[in-house]
């Protein structure tokens, strides 16, 4: 056991030698590139390093002992333990990566100088995905003098409507609403009279307090009608809680929405605007206005040369106190009448009205100009003057007596050949001395053939209680109206009043007549036939 005892001593102490002595970093072997280590270097500022080391300790010593020896037996050799081989590995794995690029912010608070920035930033509809968007998308981008057209008329009024529409806490996409239904042309009117940027028919124009006479029709307001405009569409949403239906109702009517979605509830259908079954026209309205909102949101994708909108305004309004020409207020202005009546097209005489309109809607660069000329102007702001008809009075008389030609009088008072005249109404003719007869008239608005409203007078006799306010509301005129038609002093019972009231259109001779119930003589039955309400024209896409 001594001798055990002291060969394993030795060998211990051998073990503790060698270990002392091997080196303290990798071994290198030249000749073999599999046990090569590689040589880590100084890492750059901006690099990020993962390093991995594997090491593998040597391998431990093995003793063979003959434990059956004994004391007697001669002492075995002394165990030479064998070197190890080089194992010890170390892998240096380096990763390099560029620094990352700092994210890009939008500060919404800042003013941006383009509009159009600001009106992508102010995007809020949920996106539509349908195949029309699509096709809608193709149909524009292949009209690109079209788009030009309509987004060069859009400069003039963007900037007031994205102002009123941020007010109100309404999406920005709403701004681009009179590409789809006016292509931003104030003059535009349907077969279903409907009128203006905004397209209101005359009852819905009345619902929001667009006033409607000879003179003036705030339908085609620029600050009216979008006041309107927002108005409605803030109702449509707060009625279906979702823009899209929203904007059907706007183009369909609400009520019809409203069947359309009964319909699909009582058959467990969805009620989302996709899924509702509606006319072409209104089907076609959102996609068209999706497709629109993704053209400008992206406009280089589509081949669409954007210019850019100054984010300022582009026109004020200027209080006036009396009537005055649309053509003298251009050449005060020094602007084309063109592009006044394009700010002023409610409009449809050859005068303003003081009493009809108090402001006048100039562009902000010209107020100074228009100002100090017309502080240096010493003559008469109008060359037109209002004439009441009286029992017995011919047109052809007036003219002749004012030193117009009949033709002429009819078409500054827009009096057509369906157009009826009465005692009480009012037409323009020229102020004696002005060159109103003989000048060229300004490109007013002037409703298509057929279109003008058909009238009707009646005589109402003021009973004891009536009021100015009492009378027009019975009548659904304005008091103004009332006073146009009529020399009213001091009202009172028994007093006669000319009221010119909206007259029903007459049935057309060729208009489709019910089949009767019954049997032909055939014995075929006959169909009940279905007359569908008047609603607005649905409009090819």
């Amino acid at each position: 056991m001594s001798l055990l005892r002291a060969t394993i001593l030795a060998c211990a102490a051998w073990l503790f030698a060698g270990c002392a002595q091997l080196p303290s970093h990798p071994i290198e072997a030249k000749d073999s590139p599999a046990s090569r280590s590689i040589q880590p270097r100084a890492p750059a500022a901006t690099e990020s390093i993962a390093e991995v080391g594997e090491v593998r300790d040597p391998l431990p010593l093995t003793l063979s002992v003959d434990l059956s020896a004994t004391q007697d037996s001669p002492a075995p050799p002394a165990v030479q333990p064998t070197a190890p081989a080089a194992t010890e590995t170390i892998v240096d794995i380096r990763e390099v990566r560029d620094p990352l690029p700092l994210a890009r912010t939008i500060d919404l608070t800042a003013s941006p100088d383009d509009l159009w920035v600001r009106i992508r930033n102010g995007f809020g509809m949920p996106n539509l995905h349908s195949p029309l968007v699509h096709d809608r998308q193709i149909w524009y981008a292949s009209r690109p003098g079209m788009i030009k057209r309509i987004l060069e008329r859009s400069r003039l009024y963007l900037y007031h409507i994205v102002e009123e529409l941020e007010k109100h806490g309404m999406p920005t996409e709403i701004a681009l609403l009179p590409m789809v239904e006016s292509a931003f042309n104030p003059m535009a009117y349907s077969r279903a009279r409907a009128s203006g940027l905004w397209q209101f028919i005359p009852s819905t124009g009345k619902n929001y307090k667009l006033e409607q006479n000879w003179w003036y029709d705030e339908r085609r307001d620029i600050l009216a009608s979008t006041t309107a405009a927002l108005e409605y569409l803030r109702f449509l949403y707060d009625m279906h809680g979702d823009w899209h239906l929203a904007l059907a109702s706007y183009n369909w009517g609400e009520n019809a929405v409203a069947r359309a979605i009964e319909k699909n509830t009582a058959r467990r259908l969805p009620t989302d605007y996709l899924s509702l079954t509606m006319p072409t026209e209104t089907r076609y309205y959102v996609p068209k206005l999706q497709a629109l909102k993704n053209i400008l949101a992206n406009p280089h994708a589509f081949g669409i040369d954007l210019e850019p909108i100054p984010n300022q305004p582009y026109f004020v309004s200027v209080p006036k106190t009396g009537d005055i020409d649309i053509k003298l207020a251009a050449r005060l202005a020094q602007m084309p009448v063109e592009e006044l009546i394009a700010l002023n097209p409610a409009h449809n005489r050859p005068v303003i009205p003081a009493g009809q309109a108090p402001a006048l809607v100039l562009p902000a660069d010209r107020v100074e100009i228009f100002q100090a000329n017309l502080e240096n102007h010493d003559k008469p702001l109008s060359s037109w003057q209002t004439y009441t008809l009286k029992r017995g009075d011919k047109l052809d008389r007036i003219a002749a007596q004012n030193g117009i030609t009949l033709a002429r009088l009819k078409l500054v008072n827009g009096i057509g050949a369906r157009t009826r005249i009465s005692p009480g109404q009012q037409i323009l003719v020229p102020v004696k001395g002005s060159k109103a007869a003989v000048e060229p008239l300004p490109a007013v608005f002037k409703a298509p053939p057929g279109a003008e409203p058909r009238t009707r007078t009646i005589v109402h006799t003021v009973k004891k209680g009536d009021t100015l306010a009492s009378i027009a509301k019975q009548y659904r005129v304005s008091t103004d109206d009332l006073r146009r038609w009529n020399q009213i002093g001091r009202l009172g019972a028994g007093h006669k009043l000319t009221v010119q009231v909206s007259a029903p259109a007459p049935a057309r001779a060729n208009a489709p007549k019910r089949a009767l119930k019954g049997k032909k003589p055939n014995g075929r039955a006959v169909a009940k036939s279905k007359v569908a309400p008047r609603a607005k024209q649905a409009k090819k896409p």
